[in-house]
């Protein structure tokens, strides 16, 4: 076996991480300041975004000092599919961070036998996605009228989506206490000429794009059958002025995904019991508890502080999933213990794939996966299977109803 190339030249740096906070900081060092800017951008004061991983450090884990299991297992089923791991991929946006982008994370997932899921605002086309990662989920706002949804529904279908994921949790805040970071309709001779001074710096960055491969910044899985794809700001615009969907049209969604596909629907954003149990009632399969990942509405409570009370009232109906702050492995055993069946991760991917592309998301899985794996040895545990709420050492009044 040939020895690393970081090895050969212990001037190069090790590709390799040992924690999300650690690619996170290679993810910053590489990126252009707009791009990493509008990674980590939270709304308004950013109190949600915070709350979301502060959270998680409210909670204690007690370990055992003997009686530890040599084997442990982390595998669990997951919207009818077993996941080596209870982490599975969220879908975000336009993923310029590489030039592979959602290819590359696609790739890393199915690598590491979990779930991929797919933004309808990606800039890689859901059947690129699909053919990287069979498994994997495609997601849609409520955009444009009804034929538009149908249309996107089936072309998702046909190129072979395992479920569809609805994201509807959106205020459009605006405001950001720091700024919102530029970023271009579109990148042209001319931006690019505007934009130099803040990419100029970043030669590692601009040179894995190269001259042929300029970041997409459109939206191909919005195109209209035959059509061109439009700016990521035209989706925009196009999710801003459709009305927002009422509890029947999440129904409408749920029966017209299931007449397409027959495939599970996981409706994506709760954060109160009552629309939990709404949720229940329009028929989905299963829910993400979500603040999206603060940046809908500040002052939402992290979701580590709502799982708890939904996943106990709507637990034995749906699948009860969350997302929001889970950078650590042992994040995500309090999830599961709290009552969460998996978690999605959305920037801590994100800064892997910055940091080392699908070698670096595979990174961030592995050490969730090792994370996972130290709490469960620690607290004496087998299995995932085996965590309760009495497994952890949680605060009174840490869990929001």
């Amino acid at each position: 076996m040939s020895r690393p190339d970081w090895l050969e030249n212990p001037w190069k740096q090790n590709p390799w991480f040992e924690s999300v906070a650690v690619a996170q900081r290679r993810a910053q060092k590489r990126l252009p300041a707009p791009v990493y800017g509008a990674l980590v951008a939270g709304s308004e004061r950013g109190q949600t975004i915070h709350d979301n991983q502060a959270a998680f450090a409210e909670i204690g884990l007690l370990p055992h000092v003997a009686g530890h299991h040599a084997d442990r297992a982390m595998s669990r089923t997951v919207l009818g599919h077993e996941v080596s791991l209870p982490v599975l991929i969220s879908p975000t946006g336009v993923q310029a961070v590489h030039p592979d982008g959602e290819v590359a994370v696609a790739r890393a997932a199915h690598a590491r036998g979990t779930l991929m899921g797919l933004s309808n605002f990606a800039s890689k086309p859901v059947e690129e996605v699909v053919e990287a990662c069979p498994r994997t989920l495609f997601q849609m706002y409520w955009t444009g009228d009804r034929d538009v949804m149908v249309q996107r529904m089936e072309r998702a279908q046909k190129a072979g989506a395992v479920g569809l994921i609805a994201t509807l949790d959106w205020s459009f805040s605006m405001g950001r206490d720091w700024g919102s970071p530029e970023i271009p309709e579109r990148i042209d001779l001319k931006t690019m000429v505007r934009m130099a001074p803040q990419v100029a710096t970043k030669v590692r960055w601009l040179r894995q794009f190269g001259p042929r491969h300029i970041p997409d910044l459109t939206a191909p899985n919005l195109a209209p059958p035959g059509g061109s794809a439009p700016t990521f700001f035209g989706a925009y615009y196009e999710w801003m002025t459709t009305p927002p969907p009422s509890w029947e049209d999440v129904a409408w969604m749920r029966e017209t995904w299931g007449q397409i596909s027959g495939t599970p629907f996981l409706l994506k954003g709760v954060a109160r019991v009552d629309d939990a149990r709404r949720a229940v009632d329009a028929g989905v399969d299963a829910i993400s508890v979500s603040n999206h990942g603060g940046n809908n509405l500040d002052g939402t409570p992290a979701t580590i502080r709502l799982l708890h009370p939904i996943a106990r009232a709507v637990g034995d109906q749906v699948e009860v999933l969350m997302d929001g702050g889970v950078r650590r492995g042992s994040d995500v055993v309090k999830a599961l213990a709290l009552g969460a069946r998996a978690v999605l991760i959305g920037r801590a991917y994100l800064w892997g794939l910055a940091a080392n592309g699908q070698a670096g998301v595979e990174n961030v899985l592995d050490v969730l996966r090792g994370g996972i794996d130290s709490a469960l040895l620690g607290l004496g545990l087998s299995s995932i299977d085996e965590l309760t709420p009495e497994t952890l050492i949680v605060p009174e009044g840490f869990h929001v109803s």
